[in-house]
Formats: C-alpha cells, sequence, structure tokens
C-alpha cells in the first residue's frame, strides 16, 4: 500500500537549512532558521535553564507518566506568566490549562476543541501568518481564511483594513490573533489598538485564539502579554497558545501549553475534559522535562530573577542589531528605506526583495533567508552585519 505515497517536496524552511549547512564559504549568514542566536552565531542554554534542570535532575525518582493535562505546577506558572499575578480571569477561576508538545502542539490542541465545539468553525489568520499555522490549524479540517495586516509599503500593520473585514465576520468566528514579535513580519498592534480590536470582537462575538511564542523579546514579559490580559479580562471565551522554545530556549524539549479562558468555572471544565481527551488521542502524555524545568525557574526567586535578565539580554540584543540593520544599510544603500526594521519587534523582519534577489543573495553572497524575505535578525552578528548590507547593496543593484 505505502508504495503508492508519491515523494513530496522538502520543506522549505527545513531544505533551507539543509543548503546552509552544505555551503562552505566562511561568509556564509543564516537569517532563515528561526532560533535565537548569540553573537558567536551560537544558540546557547540559558543559565537559569542548566541551573534549574540540574536541580529537578538532581530530585527526580522516577520516570513515570505526569498526566495527561502535564506538569500541573508547569501549567500554573504559565498562566500567571501570561495572565500577571492576581489577574480577573484566575481570580475568578475561568483559566484551564493544558501542557503541550511545544507551541505547535497547542495550536493543533486548539484547533482541534473548536472543531470539537463547532465543527464548521473557520479560522482567520493575518496575510501573512507563521507558515506552521496553516497546517497545524488546517490539518484537523478546519477551514481558514485571511484577514489584511501587514502593510509592505510602511512595514507596519494595516490597521484600518483589518479592522473593517474583521467587524463583517460572523459571530463565533475564530481569529488567530499574535500577542507580540509578529512572525514573520515583526509589525506588533500598539496598546491603542488592542483596545480598539477588543471592541470589535466584542461588538461581533469574535473568538480570539492568541498565539504567543516570543513573550519577553518584543518589549518585555508584561508588555508583550498586554493583549492577552486585555482580553481574558474583558471576553468570555479566550485560547491562548504558549510556545517556551524562544524566551526559554527550550526548542528541543518540545514545551508548550495551551489556555483557555471560559465563561464560568463549570465550563472550563467541560472545555479541559476534551482537551485531555483530544491529548490522548493524538500523544497520550505530554514531554515533562521542558516543563518542570520551566517551572522550577518561575517558581524559584533566584533562578526567575537570573531567567528575567538573560531574556533582557537577548531583547536588548535583538533591537541593537535591529537598530544597526538599519544603520548598515543606508550606508550601504542610502537610496532605499529600511528604516522599519528598527520600528518592529522580536526575530523576524521581511526585508522586502523580491524572490529573485533572494535567491541572488543565497547564490552570489552565501546569505540565506527565505523566499518570501523574512530574515531572523538575531542571525546577525557584529563580524557579519556589514558584509550583509553590502550583499542587499548589490543585489538591489542588479
Amino acid at each position: 500500500m505505502l508504495e503508492r505515497l508519491e515523494r513530496l517536496p522538502t520543506d522549505p524552511i527545513l531544505g533551507l537549512m539543509g543548503l546552509y549547512r552544505a555551503d562552505t564559504d566562511p561568509r556564509k549568514v543564516d537569517l532563515g532558521v528561526g532560533v535565537y542566536r548569540n553573537d558567536l552565531g551560537e544558540t546557547p542554554i540559558l543559565g537559569a535553564v542548566r541551573r534549574a534542570e540540574q536541580v529537578v535532575l538532581s530530585r527526580q525518582a522516577t520516570k513515570s507518566y505526569v498526566a495527561p493535562a502535564g506538569n500541573a505546577g508547569f501549567n500554573q506558572a504559565m498562566a500567571k506568566l501570561v495572565l500577571g499575578d492576581g489577574h480577573p480571569a484566575l481570580v475568578a477561576d475561568r483559566v484551564r490549562s493544558i501542557q503541550a508538545p511545544g507551541g505547535c502542539g497547542a495550536l493543533r490542541l486548539g484547533a482541534e476543541v473548536f472543531r470539537a465545539a463547532q465543527p464548521d468553525t473557520v479560522v482567520h489568520v493575518s496575510t501573512p501568518t507563521w507558515a506552521n499555522h496553516i497546517p497545524l490549524l488546517s490539518g484537523c479540517g478546519l477551514k481558514l481564511e485571511r484577514y489584511p495586516y501587514y502593510d509592505a509599503a510602511s512595514g507596519g500593520v494595516k490597521f484600518d483594513e483589518m479592522l473593517g473585514t474583521l467587524d463583517r465576520l460572523p459571530a463565533r468566528s475564530v481569529v488567530l490573533l499574535h500577542a507580540s514579535c509578529h512572525n514573520p513580519t515583526g509589525a506588533d498592534l500598539s496598546e491603542a489598538q488592542w483596545r480598539e480590536l477588543l471592541g470589535v470582537f466584542k461588538r461581533r462575538s469574535l473568538a480570539p485564539f492568541i498565539d504567543i511564542a516570543y513573550q519577553g523579546l518584543g518589549s518585555g514579559v508584561a508588555e508583550d502579554a498586554y493583549g492577552i490580559r486585555l482580553f481574558c479580562a474583558e471576553l468570555p471565551e479566550v485560547a491562548v497558545a504558549m510556545s517556551c522554545s524562544k524566551n526559554f530556549g527550550l526548542y528541543r524539549e518540545r514545551t508548550g501549553c495551551l489556555h483557555i479562558i471560559s465563561e464560568s468555572p463549570t465550563a472550563g471544565d467541560a472545555v479541559l475534559s476534551h482537551l485531555v481527551r483530544i491529548a490522548r488521542s493524538i500523544y497520550s502524555m505530554p514531554p515533562d522535562h521542558g516543563a518542570a524545568i520551566v517551572n522550577e525557574i518561575l517558581t524559584d526567586a533566584t533562578f526567575r530573577e537570573e531567567w528575567s535578565e538573560e531574556l533582557g539580554a537577548m531583547r536588548k540584543r535583538i533591537a541593537g542589531l535591529r537598530a544597526e540593520a538599519v544603520k548598515q544599510l543606508a550606508k550601504a544603500c542610502p537610496q532605499r528605506d529600511f528604516g522599519f526594521i528598527a520600528r518592529q519587534q522580536g526575530m523576524f523582519s521581511f526585508l522586502g526583495v523580491t524572490t529573485p534577489q533572494v535567491h541572488a543573495l543565497r547564490e552570489q553572497h552565501h546569505v540565506y533567508m527565505t523566499d518570501d524575505s523574512r530574515m531572523n535578525v538575531a542571525g546577525l552578528r557584529a563580524d557579519n552585519i556589514e558584509y550583509f548590507a553590502k550583499a542587499v547593496a548589490q543585489v538591489l543593484r542588479t
């Protein structure tokens, strides 16, 4: 039977990783893969993670399963991280959480529970959105539609067009929102825009599904969760998918969780019962190691302070790279304004060049990014940022 299957094309990001690894040129620059890198080009293990992991291992007496909903302490700590201590939804016992295999697992669980509640659910995603949102959400049978978001001319958000589109959606439509550090554009909503957006969700009875994969890498831990905290305080139902890959550096540990804020504790219990059943049918039990580490960090004052300092240094470095990239690009190609890069947040930005120019950057200058010109700003370093800018300038001249 299986011999009938035809080979599928390689995932674009995975293919790009292979091309980069095979490139022997010492000048090569990797702006494609979405992982944080330091100025040595490494994706380090955070000091707080390393020390918390040692504590976890020293106490561990078994490798038995935890529970279908995962590590309860981790789930509670993550809810407080994203909502803040004393949030009205926590006080009212409206939050139910389930650990998931990374942010991807959280997104899929959310999609599955929306489908269980309403099989004909339509999820509306931004144009553009993270490429993996599409298979994760549509893979369980949900239909996807698009709403306007990125303004390539300004490097910002087409907010009026976004509002206008969402204000025409049928009640109970699900809208996927990026909490901060929008992937792939880096263009985020302001606090004022979040407040205006809330009015549309109330008026149209829309269901927000908010993805927060980069908390702390934009403006700050609390600042990056502003929209989530606002929506969860004001709306009866919100779904929040969280990832610990970027802000804790736990990529391979697949550590994430899904929070559902319901109208009442009783409704929340019902939702959680479905989530547990869904998880059981997909992967049975979640991995515990990363969740145990995060729980240790968030509940230990010393570890938490160390992690906060390390996260702040990562955030500062990314902002500095954005500013330096704009400076070097302005010097190398003054005819083109790249100032939007410094106004954006997080790891990603669209460079705004054509696909043939992206290929020229790769083939002629060994600078790697995806075909749509999304670049991982954290892949830049002090020793390659000038080279990158000059490569861009050369490609733009041809």
